[in-house]
């Protein structure tokens, strides 16, 4: 009998594979730390985190889980949930659309980055983000105009993520060239490519779509803080 899908945990199970050597662990919890992302993950949802999280999380840190959370929490621990993303997979190559030069994105481009992803993921991409995986992007006008990268994932399969366009570069197709290019990557190297969109992102989800990107299942989303002492 087949076990649990790595894919509807997926903090737990890149912090248990991908990303060992960065994860703070402690029993059936880990998680990376803040100036990586604000991602935790637990084994199970019947594990026994309180002593963990207690190790884990800094008084009044608020953490961040999909897929899987804890069915019980210490006194003093706030829950909430931020609804589903929507969890897309290819398994088939992409048409890449022609457009501008793709560059891997290095230690001189994460000023860039950073200034980037400010405007789309400012809760999500933190300082030492690029370290978890492949960063590509787009400059164009000396600037850098969309960018995609590799987080999550296990040897199977590999996260397609950060993926966005500055907003003065809009419209030009940047983002599925990107997205694209670096799916069929995954796919030559035999892995399958996934995502994650807010279900009221309608714009870039319905792109995926139309790209060849399928919906695998919702899955939920939550934020967890640790009282304040």
């Amino acid at each position: 009998m087949n076990g649990p899908d790595p894919l509807d945990n997926p903090f737990w199970s890149a912090l248990a594979t991908r990303h060992w050597a960065v994860a703070l662990r402690d029993g059936d919890v880990a998680r990376y730390p803040p100036e990586f992302a604000p991602f935790l993950g637990v084994a199970s949802a019947d594990a026994d985190a309180a002593a963990a999280l207690a190790k884990l999380v800094a008084p009044g840190e608020t953490v961040l889980l999909l897929g899987i959370a804890p069915a019980g929490l210490p006194s003093g621990w706030t829950l909430q949930a931020l609804g589903d993303l929507a969890q897309m997979a290819c398994d088939a190559p992409l048409e890449v659309v022609p457009g501008p030069e793709i560059i891997e994105l290095g230690q001189r481009h994460r000023d860039d980055v950073l200034a980037l992803t400010a405007l789309v993921y400012p809760h999500y991409f933190r300082a030492r983000t690029m370290d978890l995986g492949r960063y590509f992007g787009i400059y164009r006008e000396g600037r850098l105009a969309a960018m995609i990268g590799e987080r999550l994932g296990t040897g199977a399969d590999i996260e397609m993520s950060a993926i966005c366009t500055h907003p003065d570069f809009n419209g030009l197709g940047y983002a599925r060239r990107l997205t694209a290019w670096l799916t069929n990557q995954t796919l030559a190297q035999g892995r399958l490519p996934f995502l994650h969109v807010s279900p009221d992102n309608t714009r870039a989800r319905l792109l995926y779509e139309r790209m060849g990107f399928r919906l695998r299942r919702h899955i939920p989303f939550w934020s967890l803080q640790a009282p304040v002492l």
